[in-house]
């Protein structure tokens, strides 16, 4: 087997993968590498693409996943599904830069580093043209970032080579979600990590388009939410939580609209609580489980076990607040405890109920 496995997760990225291929094929001359093209599936012939050429090549793998999606658990079954002692990860959307990848490796090699990151914000690295909006949120990324790794200046990267025995030994601990692995094995790492970055210059991206949304967003924080309370609480939890507190703002517009029109107050409860419900059913289901969205059919029969799930988490927080209260502890602690239990009610049975009891309730 290679000495040098590149992986590289490409989702609707048919586009560039040939480009990428003879770029690789010319910068990694010489070396016993082999590349993992890891394809979730988009319907648009990428994995017939890459099939086709690793007939022709046997140092092309494909790795096509069909009802999984996101970079990061991409990356993690790319990587297992090599032998290699030294991994590469990099993109397939021509950005970065593969005549670097040598130096990587090479870096690995002599210095002895876990991991050896291509960074673009170290003295003799850039971000090339990429829109200022984007470096902007990729630098407040990296800033917050910090609090789980320092020490680098591009935690943000998703351009490393990494040692396979740094990689058997932090991957039990991973989050496993969303759009940075790096920093997901930095964190997981606890501290014992041994770290070098090289710069590089990033290019602009000239077919496809690029991934960055709100899902991309969240994912990241609930990256960091989950490493920092060491798995107590899942990190989608908390992304649960504030899209509850959206429906607060539903609810509580709804009720001041439908009162000021009825004056019926239980009535105009009743629809408040419905409105925001459902805003949270379809914010949830668009953000929280955006890898696991429900679609066609499944919405009507995911929306109503979401009603009956936090039917029943409204009853729950109802009557254990109303029996803290009488026991004498002050209001406002009741009310918090019920709303907390309720909120953990819904959030653990909605993710095995409504998003049909995967792994969401774990993560």
């Amino acid at each position: 087997m290679p000495e040098f496995s590149v992986v590289v997760p490409a989702y609707r990225e048919r586009e560039n993968v040939p480009a990428l291929l003879r770029a690789l094929d010319r910068a990694l001359s010489g070396l016993d590498w082999e590349t993992i093209i890891v394809v979730d599936d988009a319907l648009d012939g990428t994995e017939e693409l890459v099939r086709a050429a690793a007939q022709q090549d046997r140092r092309v793998r494909c790795l096509h996943r069909i009802g999984r999606q996101g970079l990061a658990s991409a990356c993690i079954e790319g990587m297992l599904a090599s032998s290699a002692p030294y991994l590469a990860v990099m993109d397939a959307d021509l950005q970065h830069d593969e005549t670097l990848l040598p130096k990587l490796l090479d870096a690995a090699r002599s210095h002895g580093a876990d991991i050896v990151v291509a960074s673009r914000y170290m003295p003799g690295g850039s971000t090339g043209e990429l829109a200022s909006d984007r470096v902007w949120i990729s630098r407040l990324a990296s800033t917050l970032s910090r609090v789980l790794c320092q020490g680098l200046t591009d935690p943000m990267s998703g351009f490393f080579v990494v040692r396979r025995t740094f990689l058997e030994r932090v991957v039990r601990r991973l989050y496993g979600r969303g759009f940075k692995i790096l920093l997901d094995m930095i964190a997981a790492a606890r501290g014992e990590v041994s770290l070098q970055e090289l710069p590089y210059r990033m290019r602009s991206r000239e077919r496809g388009e690029s991934k960055l949304g709100a899902r991309v967003v969240a994912e990241f924080f609930m990256l960091i939410l989950y490493h920092v309370f060491g798995r107590m609480l899942p990190g989608r939890f908390f992304l649960f939580a504030a899209v509850g507190t959206t429906g607060i703002g539903v609810h509580l517009g709804v009720l001041w609209l439908m009162f000021a029109g009825s004056g019926n107050f239980l009535v105009s409860q009743a629809v408040a609580t419905w409105a925001a419900m459902t805003s949270n059913f379809f914010l949830n289901n668009a953000v929280t489980y955006g890898d696991q969205r429900l679609s066609g059919r499944k919405i009507v029969r995911g929306l109503l076990s979401f009603y009956a799930a936090c039917g029943i988490g409204a009853l729950i927080n109802l009557a254990l607040a109303d029996w803290l209260f009488i026991n004498s502890l002050p209001y406002w602690i009741a009310g918090l405890t019920g709303a907390l239990v309720a909120a953990l009610w819904n959030f653990f049975t909605t993710a095995s109920f409504t998003w049909g009891g995967s792994t969401a309730g774990k993560r």
